[in-house]
């Protein structure tokens, strides 16, 4: 397993560990029902499976065609890097966060966003 997944699987597993109060329980529990799939989402999703299907069947190469390309194309464009980010953005922030070099950063929020919210 690379070094990538340890440290997020790491993160995932100490926030999993968090103890919530009962109001925190209650707000996640309104905000995972929010979430939960439509019937649209649903249906859009089981369309997508099927055309990847295909597409895999057919020799063709799928890896990040998840989105229409001129979707990706306007988050390019929205960030100020015009690149979009990848997984090892993620896992170099987190390998910085939890060196010695990090060692006096509190309380702050990072995001990684390439610049999306400049």
């Amino acid at each position: 397993m690379s070094l990538c997944k340890l440290l997020f699987y790491h993160v995932i597993i100490l926030s999993m560990k968090q103890k919530l109060s009962p109001t925190a329980r209650r707000a996640k529990a309104i905000r995972d029902k929010k979430a939960a799939m439509t019937p649209d989402r649903r249906a859009k999703k089981a369309e997508n499976q099927v055309k990847r299907r295909k597409a895999i069947k057919e020799g063709k190469d799928i890896k990040g065609k998840d989105y229409d390309e001129r979707y990706i194309e306007a988050a390019k464009n929205n960030t100020a890097l015009k690149t979009l980010g990848e997984a090892q953005d993620v896992a170099d922030a987190v390998i910085f966060l939890s060196s010695n070099r990090a060692k006096y950063i509190t309380g702050q929020t990072l995001y990684l966003d390439g610049g999306y919210r400049i």
